[in-house]
């Protein structure tokens, strides 16, 4: 069981910084860095074109793309050449899912598979479930950062866990080190930290301690 840490989105003044804090977070300890592309939640943040430049500047990289986007579909392309290894879509965002997941194969990417907080675990289906890479639960409402940590959305993750024991199971919005147990005991093994990490005195130790807690929850499960 892979027990990632990811990096959180990176919002930055200038580009040369935006490279510059991806190389920090990974000298800090991040395995993957969350890159977010938003296009039906109010705040735009991250397309192909700043993929491309991360990607140029970083290039050992893994570059985790959530397109928060209304048509995921449209963008698999563009993400795929800028260097996406991971890219997740939304299940609220389109009418075939799977159809999605099979053109990001297609693709040479990993696909991923989000659910918003008010939507159910049960959506994923053991078809869309087994075909995906990776598993999202939001924890957050999505389109905004620093929101509080739904608690309330861990049973999804906990049931997702059990359908489907060897996927990726990640959780994002409001994650830090003072609930990252909660998320491992819950069964996320890839967790998505954003003002947690930006805001500590620490970084590096923010990540340590929240990689420590969900492999000591894993431990605890076997």
């Amino acid at each position: 069981m892979v027990k990632a840490i990811i990096a959180p989105s990176v919002l930055a003044s200038d580009l040369s910084n935006l490279s510059n804090e991806c190389k920090r977070m990974i000298g800090d300890g991040a395995d993957w860095l969350h890159m977010g592309g938003s296009h039906f939640v109010p705040n735009i943040t991250m397309g192909p074109p700043i993929l491309t430049w991360v990607k140029k500047n970083v290039p050992d990289i893994f570059m985790d793309c959530h397109m928060m986007v209304a048509d995921p579909a449209k963008w698999v392309p563009d993400v795929a050449k800028a260097g996406g290894k991971l890219y997740t879509f939304h299940y609220e965002a389109t009418d075939a899912p799977a159809d999605v997941i099979r053109l990001i194969h297609e693709h040479g990417m990993l696909a991923g598979l989000a659910i918003s907080p008010a939507t159910p675990s049960s959506v994923i289906t053991e078809e869309l479930g087994n075909a995906a890479d990776h598993l999202l639960v939001m924890t957050v409402v999505p389109g905004a950062g620093g929101q509080k940590f739904m608690a309330e959305c861990l049973p999804k993750v906990t049931d997702l866990r059990a359908r489907f024991p060897t996927k990726n199971i990640q959780v994002d919005g409001g994650v830090g080190a003072g609930n990252a147990c909660q998320c491992g005991h819950a069964g996320a093994n890839v967790l998505v930290a954003g003002t947690a990490v930006f805001g500590a005195e620490s970084p590096k130790t923010t990540i340590g301690e929240m990689r420590a807690a969900v492999d000591g929850e894993f431990a605890k499960a076997k």
